[in-house]
């Protein structure tokens, strides 16, 4: 997701934050401390309901937190690779492979909501508690609102609808049926889509209401519906490239030029041999070491382009995905920790490159001929 920053790690996995995050804070804390605590406890400071408001909001921040790191968990001690966890303005998203078997897609979908609801019940067991006991009215309606915002974050979550968890179990259900995994992403998919536009169709009715919470259903409906039409779009690209091997969707030769080059003389090389926008980079050997982002040079002041080098600005090839021309192509996307190009090595010389151009051609070209990218009606 463009737009975040790291911002540290929970049990070894990367969290990121993204830019509107805060935004969640400030929506949710504000609402919390101006209308919601002082309809439930009047007769407060405003100080004490903007402490309050913030407290709520920090602990829901970190209940999202505890539902990613339950996926994230979950799937990693199934073995299946985790990359990272964001956390934005909508929630949260756990980046990592696919799991392996229905079974254990079941168990990482339902980890999440699972927690949420466990969290829910904890949250609101304390909060009537502390009302009940010590009598401390406002601690304890924070509590309580707290558990209700997990119960319906758990609930939301269930609905049979990808990309929500709730269209993970769906899909895991529909795969282990039918055996057919690509088909099950399809289902879930397109059943995503038809929930996303009823939710942005129910919270436009809301705001043409004066309900300003309908604008928050809307952008979660477009969201819900844009990530399920990639899902699909995503499911019928694997089924049209099962058994597809690296060599067959490859443009080669792969457009390159020596690490070594100032960005000026890099530029003026290339310029006139290749119009794809990232290229790889060689060493004095003449063995890759890297890509580099065309548009990444053309940023560089034209008085410093003779002054820097262009390995300077590549991206390392440890950091790059390398596969061999006999490679699976599915198997290599699954695997990736980066999006294409995908340099392709033989015997440590460049021979080619994948770039997702190239993946979505060969997918348009077999799509007619795949049983599995048939409309399911």
């Amino acid at each position: 997701m463009r737009g975040t920053a790291l911002l540290g790690r929970i049990l070894g996995i990367p969290l990121r934050i993204h830019w509107s995050a805060p935004a969640l804070l400030l929506f949710f804390g504000y609402g919390l401390a101006a209308q919601t605590l002082p309809a439930w406890v009047p007769g407060r400071s405003a100080t004490a309901y903007g402490v309050a408001g913030v407290v709520g909001a920090a602990l829901l921040a970190g209940s999202l937190l505890l539902h990613e790191t339950a996926h994230a968990v979950t799937a990693r001690r199934a073995g299946v690779r985790v990359d990272d966890m964001t956390v934005f303005a909508l929630g949260g998203v756990t980046r990592m492979g696919r799991a392996p078997t229905p079974r254990v897609q079941f168990t990482v979908a339902g980890s999440g909501p699972l927690t949420s609801l466990l969290l829910g019940g904890l949250f609101l067991g304390a909060g009537l508690g502390v009302w009940d006991g010590p009598h401390w009215r406002l601690p304890a309606a924070v509590l309580l609102w707290d558990g209700w915002a997990n119960l319906l974050l758990g609930v939301f979550n269930l609905l049979p609808a990808a990309p929500l968890d709730g269209g993970r179990l769906l899909q895991a259900a529909v795969w282990r049926r039918g055996g057919d995994r690509e088909r099950a992403e399809r289902v879930a998919g397109r059943t995503g889509q038809a929930a996303g536009l009823l939710m942005s169709a129910g919270g436009f009715v809301a705001v043409l209401r004066g309900d300003a919470a309908g604008f928050w259903f809307v952008l979660v409906g477009l969201f819900v519906w844009s990530s399920a039409l990639a899902e699909v779009r995503r499911a019928t690209m694997v089924a049209a490239l099962r058994g597809v091997r690296v060599a067959q969707v490859m443009t080669a030769p792969a457009a390159a030029g020596p690490d070594w080059l100032t960005v000026d003389r890099f530029l003026a090389d290339l310029a006139t041999r290749t119009h794809q926008q990232v290229v790889a980079v060689l060493d004095f050997d003449g063995r890759p070491s890297g890509l580099v982002d065309l548009t990444r040079l053309l940023t560089v002041p034209s008085a410093r382009r003779a002054a820097i080098r262009v390995r300077e600005l590549a991206r390392p090839l440890r950091e790059c995905t390398v596969a061999g021309p006999g490679d699976d192509l599915l198997e290599v996307l699954d695997h990736a920790t980066t999006q294409p190009p995908i340099l392709v090595l033989d015997d440590g010389r460049l021979v080619g490159i994948v770039t997702t151009d190239d993946i979505a051609r060969a997918a348009q070209l077999r799509t007619p001929a795949s049983p599995g990218a048939t409309s399911e009606g």
